[in-house]
């Protein structure tokens, strides 16, 4: 399994540990040279999307994988995680259908995100 692969498996499994909601991971390698993979969620408030930000960093962390940057602090409604060839965005479910990531990055892989929790 690729670093990438792996990042995006883990960070699905700690946004699933903290209830996240329609969780999507988008394949973008072939449209962009940004990422490998978009991992997208939403929280139902504020302190969910805190707590799921709080759980990848912590999981990645745990397995070797440290943040180039994050975008967003405590307070914030869309928080970026930028792993490198792996970006996770955490929205609260109003920005989440305002921004319409899926829409914008449609010409990237939408992926089956059973495909992750398995592994």
């Amino acid at each position: 399994m690729s670093k990438e692969r792996e990042m995006a498996v883990l960070a699905v499994k700690a946004l699933e540990e903290k209830k996240g909601q329609d969780i999507k991971v988008i394949d973008i390698h072939e449209v962009s040279v940004i990422a490998e993979y978009f991992v997208i969620a939403s929280g139902t408030n504020l302190n969910q999307v805190q707590a799921m930000v709080d759980n990848v960093e912590e999981t990645l962390g745990r397995a070797g994988y440290e943040p180039k940057q994050i975008e967003g602090s405590r307070n914030s409604s869309w928080v970026l995680m930028d792993y490198g060839d792996m970006i996770v965005h955490i929205f609260d479910e109003e920005n989440r259908l305002f921004y319409d990531l899926e829409r914008i990055w449609r010409d990237g892989k939408q992926l089956d995100i059973s495909e992750f929790t398995a592994e």
